[in-house]
């Protein structure tokens, strides 16, 4: 394998607590001191001059599919647009068709994997059988098979003695359990956030306290039983005051937020686009303010995209019958830039840091640094271009983006995984 050679970038490795302009030297896929004079003359040499080289980007909840959804996306589709938007590893969840709920499956959706991702794809297995909140599914065989966490994502386990059992199994085995939090009775018929806005446009609303009942619930469990408790997508203001509560009495939990719960608020459903039906649902200004606060003091560890492609036949709906999801690998990063360094006012690494090392240490991944030794997996990209996104010529099958057409600031120039060139000069490989 060739040598490697990006010079004169801003290198941020949050990790190393690295942020100076300098060189990158990668050799065997791995990243090195430096390299000798000779290698140098050999290596292949990329001019960063006013790029950022960091940790290539880390997304622990990504939805690709496959197996059984291959018409909205594919591990390969999926693995492309993570290329494209700067992440070398991903966390895909269990909701397919079937659903990963045993080894057959995971070892399925491992082998496609290996056959056709670009970068690295982590398998999730389920909760319960069938992500029907049932039964326990078998767990054991599960983490051998190699799952690094298990989820029912947006069939959140409404038993609690059940998911009490889950987490005493999740212990045992040493994984994770990544909650959707909803609690399902409140939000029968639900399409949107409960509130003004859905009052005037005739909408039947999601209130918050869907979520906040189960966040209340895993804090609970979590210091129970010990079990290391995700919370997946947090939306409400009063569930991060729980989360922060629940982390000053030292509760094993972690959350995240989603570049989109930061950004937009209901207000985007007035014209009833689809791209704008999430679950769980775009909330107030109050509520997206809380969450960049909850982001600033760490009760949020990091950001994840939810990236949840749908076709446009499937989006092309009534709000009411349109799927709930948006599509957000290729812009997550100028968003979060966008409303958390510009608008907020966050340091650059401090917002590389949620997107790389805090996210690979929650689930125990290879990946997130620049250290001496790790794999190249990179991320180059300018902080100031300005483009317009495009979301039917992006690289997933689908096209459901709420910032189709929009001007963007910041964006990927180069994405490597363990040094060879995942996405480069607007192509992937």
């Amino acid at each position: 394998m060739s040598s490697l050679w990006i010079s004169n970038a801003r290198v941020i490795d949050p990790a190393a607590k690295r942020d100076a302009v300098g060189d990158l030297f990668i050799k065997d896929g791995k990243i090195v001191a430096s390299l000798s004079a000779a290698e140098k003359k050999k290596a292949k040499k990329i001019d960063a001059s006013g790029l950022v080289a960091c940790p290539g980007l880390v997304d622990i909840h990504v939805h690709f599919r496959e197996p059984g959804q291959t018409h909205k996306e594919t591990i390969e589709t999926g693995s492309r647009a993570a290329a494209a938007g700067g992440f070398t590893s991903v966390v895909c969840m269990p909701n397919t068709a079937p659903v990963a709920d045993t080894a057959g499956t995971i070892q399925q959706i491992k082998d496609s994997i290996a056959r056709t991702a670009c970068v690295k794809v982590y398998p999730t297995g389920c909760i319960t059988v069938g992500m029907k909140g049932q039964a326990l599914a078998p767990i054991g065989s599960l983490k051998r098979a190699g799952v690094i966490a298990i989820t029912d994502d947006g069939d959140c386990v409404q038993s609690n003695e059940l998911m009490r059992r889950a987490c005493e199994y999740a212990k045992m085995f040493d994984l994770p359990i990544m909650d959707h939090c909803q609690d399902h009775s409140m939000t029968v018929g639900a399409v949107m956030n409960e509130g003004v806005v859905s009052t005037r446009l005739g909408l039947k609303g999601w209130p918050n306290a869907a979520e906040d009942l189960i966040v209340a619930r895993n804090a609970i469990l979590s210091e129970y039983t010990g079990a290391h408790i995700h919370l997946q997508h947090i939306s409400s203001k009063f569930s991060v005051e729980i989360i922060r509560r629940a982390k000053k009495r030292g509760v094993n939990i972690t959350a995240e937020a989603t570049p989109h719960h930061i950004a937009l608020t209901d207000e985007a459903c007035a014209t009833y686009d689809t791209h704008f039906k999430m679950n769980p649902p775009l909330r107030t200004e109050e509520d997206r303010l809380s969450l960049v606060e909850g982001l600033r003091d760490g009760t949020l560890d990091i950001l994840a995209t939810d990236h949840a492609p749908h076709t446009d036949y499937e989006k092309d709906k009534e709000f009411d019958f349109a799927p709930n999801g948006i599509l957000g690998l290729e812009t997550a990063l100028p968003v979060s830039l966008e409303i958390l360094v510009r608008q907020n006012k966050f340091k650059l690494p401090f917002v590389i840091d949620l997107l790389t090392r805090k996210p690979a240490s929650l689930l125990k991944l290879e990946a997130g640094t620049l250290a001496l030794g790790a794999p190249a997996d990179v991320c180059l990209f300018d902080p100031d271009e300005k483009w317009v996104y495009d979301a039917k010529a992006g690289f997933s099958k689908s096209s459901n983006s709420p910032w189709h057409g929009q001007t963007l600031q910041g964006r990927v120039k180069m994405t490597l995984v363990n040094g060879k060139v995942a996405f480069g000069h607007g192509k992937v490989g």
